[in-house]
């Protein structure tokens, strides 16, 4: 009974974030179309709430896997992070990734025409942090499948990573240094 409600629960936020995704894209559509020249300012501050939401995720899912690491595989602890874990993951992480990608390359191409070291040195740095987000998303997979093999250790590691990669973009962006 406790797992159809889990799905069902699940589903209804899968739903909830669907529904969201959609009214935020119309609005911008409608907005592009409608007032285009006013719509800079406004892909800006989607992008930057969309980086908010992705980094956030990412700073907690490795925390929720180094716990996860650490409880009895098919404890009840096990499987509520398993819970967490792809809540997490589909509901914020990944939709925000995409958000921040689109309105992201928007941005480059219309504000700065792709030009600049210091847009190139962040678009790469982006993309490191969308191969770690790709390689937490593996890891959240094969702990679903009681299958991880790493230990609380490594996630504390990979923990780090994504607060670096921050660091390195917001100073390429507000800096600018080349």
């Amino acid at each position: 009974m406790s797992e159809m409600k889990n799905t069902n629960g699940t589903g209804h936020a899968m739903m909830r974030m669907i529904l969201s995704l959609g009214v935020l894209v119309v609005l911008a559509a409608l907005l592009f179309f409608v007032a285009p020249d006013d719509f800079y300012p406004w892909a800006k501050a989607i992008h930057v709430l969309a980086i908010i939401a992705w980094m956030a995720g990412m700073l907690y899912l490795p925390r929720l896997l180094v716990y996860h690491a650490d409880a009895e595989k098919g404890s009840v602890q096990s499987e509520t992070f398993k819970v967490m874990e792809r809540r997490l993951l589909r509901g914020i992480i990944n939709p925000a990734m995409i958000v921040t990608w689109v309105f992201g390359l928007w941005l480059a191409w219309k504000g700065f025409a792709f030009q600049g070291g210091w847009l190139h040195a962040k678009i790469a740095a982006v993309i490191l942090l969308s191969a770690v987000h790709g390689y937490l998303a593996g890891a959240v997979r094969k702990f679903a499948d009681d299958r991880n093999e790493k230990t609380a250790r490594h996630w504390r590691i990979v923990n780090e990573i994504p607060t670096l990669l921050m660091i390195a973009i917001v100073i390429l962006v507000v800096v600018k240094p080349f």
